[in-house]
């Protein structure tokens, strides 16, 4: 009983006294911690059986009029509506650009380069890695945010020490095209390029696969190990609703929309099935997400930690 007492008249004891130090301090202004705005980590790491795949975050940026790019072929109305029905302002859009890095323990892999070598780069470093550490570089198209990042602003390689891997079909292509991307990032290169086909390798675990239709000889990856696997979507869907839930709709960027509407739902299709995580390069980052069917259509269901046990 006399415990209890101490006790209680200490804690008046000391409420008491510090009556006189709030009324001191009251009215005092303190400085206000800085406004640091939206931010995200440069990358996440996790496990394809014994392989390390990271994304990387290479750049990021609002874009107003998102039904300039996606859903070309709907009405405003519809689009508008699918928007709201998915929390998505439809005045502007939100884009991320997804390289991702597989290191298999023999090689490190680095599937496309950003917008710049500096995004890319900065990327790379935050998730422990250096340009000169990379072994292998895969273009799975040759758009410029693809292949931004193969060269500094003085021309030279951004990855000197990597051998340099890309579909057959697509470096065709854009060889024959007056194109000025290809040209200087390209082109300048190509003797350093190995060439592959559906179905090739770029090494043990990684397999291209054809995604024709957003650009001619556009490829995704297949990344297999230890019983687990993770597509590397590149660009054959551009947005988690607009893309996923409605395959069909026209996007601006795909260079036959017929063919990039039909590999789209093809792709999405064999997810669902197999229930495959995949990296989608203009994903929600960090860009890691499963599909679900919905309707007529997909949806994308965010990773959480599967890939992280």
């Amino acid at each position: 009983m006399s415990d209890q007492f101490s006790l209680s008249r200490r804690a008046a004891l000391t409420g008491a006294a510090a009556l006189p130090l709030a009324a001191a301090t009251a009215g005092i202004s303190r400085a206000a911690a800085p406004m640091m705005g939206a931010t995200m980590a440069p990358f996440q790491r996790l496990k394809v059986g014994e392989f390390d795949v990271t994304t990387l975050l290479a750049g990021s940026r609002a874009v107003e009029g998102p039904q300039n790019i996606f859903g070309m072929n709907v009405d405003a109305e519809t689009f508008n509506a699918v928007s709201a029905e998915n929390n998505l302002p439809a005045d502007k859009t939100q884009f991320f650009f997804t390289p991702t890095v597989v290191n298999t323990g023999s090689e490190l892999v680095l599937f496309d380069t950003g917008l710049s070598g500096a995004g890319t780069t900065a990327a790379l470093e935050a998730a422990g890695y250096t340009a000169d550490q990379v072994d292998v570089v895969v273009i799975t198209h040759m758009h410029g945010d693809h292949i931004g990042g193969m060269t500094g602003e003085d021309g030279t390689l951004t990855y000197s020490n990597a051998r340099y891997v890309t579909g057959r079909v697509e470096f065709d292509t854009w060889a024959k095209q007056d194109n000025d991307n290809f040209k200087a990032k390209i082109q300048p290169f190509a003797d350093q390029f190995t060439f592959l086909e559906d179905g090739g390798d770029v090494a043990s675990g990684l397999t291209a696969m054809a995604a024709f239709g957003h650009t001619p000889g556009h490829m995704v990856y297949m990344v297999e190990n230890g019983g687990t696997q993770l597509v590397l979507g590149a660009d054959f869907a551009n947005h988690y609703v607009w893309s996923l839930g409605y395959p069909d709709w026209e996007v601006k960027f795909d260079m036959d929309k017929a063919a990039a509407a039909a590999t789209r739902r093809r792709i999405l299709d064999m997810l669902a099935a197999d229930k495959t995580a995949f990296v989608g390069y203009h994903m929600p980052w960090p860009g890691v997400g499963y599909v679900e069917t919905r309707d007529d259509g997909f949806k994308y269901a965010p990773h959480s930690y599967q890939l992280m046990l």
